[in-house]
């Protein structure tokens, strides 16, 4: 009979990271199994010139500062160096290599692999986060279209859009910030937006906006207690000149296109545009397929039916990294941290079945 765990951690990301602290400062038998092999998530598979958009000193799992200038803002090589060191400095156990394919539940939770390994444990902790499924609306047209269409997830930097006509759809922060380097080289670079660009200063007197969200308490409040999800805020921080992009045209933005056609786009008002590439900037959504097993855990979208991070039917079933999960920050990395405490004291709460 397999070993038995107080909790399993799937997932080996910021916020299963996150997760394995909490639970080893609160002395419980764990384990985390992590498909891949480093304990990095999805940022290594960003793209090439990702850079945080709070800085350092909000930006820091628990218990290990992030080890730069409080005021610098790191890129996406320097957090998957961060995630590196924080697992090996804290000496986790992590199995990496190790993909779930299914979990089932009689009284305990029995986790199964691919690699044909079962495990059990008393609590399960989903850590795989939002970022595991690109969406991409369905939009009519989008098969006769003959240029490049990828999602932003497969988007790595500007080199192979240089004098293209480019269209990237959405208007959040990794929306206006490909769409501002593709500008530098690009023929026309265009936003298809729903509603207009909101962009928020990166600094207010003298300080990150992040300061401000965290003096006011928006970037902890928690919605999720009064039933509201804050999954974004909805603009983009303006990092690197945008506002200015935008007025000048160098970046433009237009209501969003009703169908393709052939060689490009039709506008809302009918206007044909040839264009070369499109970039869909329009999100992700959680996936976590080894749970349809478990009776009740998901909705029919697939989707996990929880409230604050723990399951709302399945007891000892808890969520990490989810998107607007207790608050605006829980699927960041300066966010998740809280989050992870929280769950940890709900199970230890609840006596660990």
């Amino acid at each position: 009979m397999s070993e038995l765990y107080d909790v399993i951690v799937i997932g080996a990301g910021q916020a299963g990271l996150a997760a394995g602290y909490h639970l080893k400062k609160n002395g419980l038998k764990f384990i985390i199994l992590e498909a891949n092999s480093e304990p990095t998530g999805s940022w290594s598979q960003y793209y090439d010139n990702l850079r945080l958009f709070s800085p350092a000193g909000y930006s820091s799992l628990p218990g290990m500062p992030f080890p730069m200038k409080s005021d610098a803002y790191p890129t996406r090589d320097e957090v998957i160096t961060y995630l590196k060191s924080y697992a090996e400095h804290h000496r986790f156990p992590i199995r990496f290599n190790v993909r779930v394919e299914r979990v089932e539940r009689n009284v305990l939770f029995n986790v199964y692999t691919e690699g044909g390994e079962a495990y059990r444990a008393k609590n399960l902790i989903c850590a795989t986060g939002s970022f595991n499924r690109a969406f991409v609306p369905e939009l009519e047209g989008s098969k006769l279209f003959k240029g490049n269409m990828i999602h932003s997830s497969e988007y790595r930097n500007p080199d192979s859009y240089r004098n293209q006509r480019v269209i990237v759809v959405g208007r959040g922060n990794s929306a206006v910030q490909i769409g501002a380097e593709i500008s530098e080289v690009a023929a026309v670079t265009t936003l298809a937006v729903l509603q207009p660009v909101q962009l928020v200063p990166q600094r207010l007197l003298g300080k990150d906006v992040h300061f401000w969200m965290t003096i006011i308490g928006y970037d902890s409040f928690p919605f999720w207690r009064f039933g509201v999800n804050v999954g974004s805020p909805g603009g983009a921080i303006d990092v690197g000149g945008f506002k200015k992009m935008l007025k000048s045209g160098q970046l433009q933005q237009k209501n969003m296109f009703k169908r393709f056609y052939s060689e490009g786009v039709i506008w809302s008002d009918g206007t044909k545009e040839q264009i070369d590439s499109i970039i869909f900037a329009t999100g992700f959504r959680p996936i976590m397929p080894y749970l349809h097993g478990v009776e009740g855990a998901l909705d029919v979208r697939g989707y996990p039916i929880q409230k604050g991070g723990l399951s709302s039917t399945v007891l000892g079933l808890c969520y990490l990294g989810l998107s607007g999960q207790r608050s605006f920050a829980s699927a960041t990395i300066r966010g998740v941290g809280s989050d992870a405490k929280y769950v940890v004291k709900q199970l230890k709460r609840r006596g660990l079945g």
